[in-house]
């Protein structure tokens, strides 16, 4: 084999090796195209109350979501975390899971008769049969839990940050990673997660506004601003802030809470 033909073979053997390497990626943070942010109008939206349902005032809700009729709900803090069925119309708990120590639970999502529930700081989630409560499995993921969702495909994952992991509910690897933006503004410290008609609404911690996030590019399209949903004096913990919003896809009801909330709000955003 000559010189000429042996450099040849080498270099499209190295471009046959950067190829497969490409394609075995799995991780992709978007990158948005440089003018994107520019053309997008920011709105901000209002609400109308529709009805108001009580809420466990020691209830420190962490995840929120809608099933059957009920409310299923993760509650936090050391000691007191807790997987529960709720009757949406009194409020009552009707089957508790307690969350031992040392876990501290925070976001849910239901997937698939499943529910996947987050820990903070452990790195660890557990997962339930939808309907008995029943612990089935756990998994592991890096870094903090805060939010959980789905998209019906995979799991939507906040730690903190202005980022947004999706996760694959089998192997649960990282399928890809957002950054989510307000213009060129990261949005950090996004909490409690809820998918939206094709949208994904984000609690901001210590914020009295839901994000409203395009899931391909982690662009903010609309802020939904529910400042005076509680009356003055109506929770004194400075950590009793608004986190936890459950869609029902069925009758097209929106529910948001927060944590020591004595009241859960049936609202319709008055885009």
């Amino acid at each position: 084999m000559t010189r000429t033909r042996l450099v040849l073979v080498l270099f499209l053997a190295l471009g046959s090796l950067q190829c497969n390497g490409s394609a075995n990626t799995t991780t992709n943070t978007n990158t948005p195209p440089r003018d994107a942010a520019a053309n997008i109008v920011v709105s901000t939206f209002g609400y109308q109350v529709v009805n108001i349902w009580p809420h466990d005032p020691g209830a420190f809700t962490q995840g929120l979501a809608f099933l059957d009729g009920k409310l299923i709900e993760s509650t936090g803090q050391e000691g007191r975390s807790s997987l529960r069925s709720v009757e949406l119309e009194t409020g009552k708990v009707l089957k508790k899971v307690e969350v031992p120590l040392p876990f501290f639970a925070e976001g849910l999502a239901l997937l698939n008769n499943k529910i996947y529930q987050l820990t903070w700081q452990h790195q660890l989630g557990f997962i339930y049969d939808a309907q008995t409560l029943q612990k089935t499995g756990e998994f592991t993921y890096s870094g903090e839990g805060w939010g959980l969702t789905t998209d019906g495909r995979s799991l939507v994952l906040s730690d903190g940050s202005n980022r947004l992991r999706f996760i694959d509910p089998d192997s649960f690897r990282v399928i890809k990673t957002i950054a989510v933006l307000d213009g060129k503004t990261p949005i950090n410290e996004l909490n409690e997660l809820e998918y939206v008609n094709g949208e994904i609404y984000a609690n901001v911690w210590h914020d009295d506004r839901i994000a409203v996030i395009d899931p391909q590019t982690g662009l903010v399209t609309a802020w939904i601003d529910l400042r005076g949903l509680l009356q003055p004096g109506d929770v004194q913990d400075r950590e009793a802030v608004l986190n936890g919003i459950a869609y029902d896809q069925k009758s097209n009801r929106l529910f948001v809470t927060g944590k020591l909330w004595p009241r859960l709000f049936e609202i319709r955003v008055k885009r």
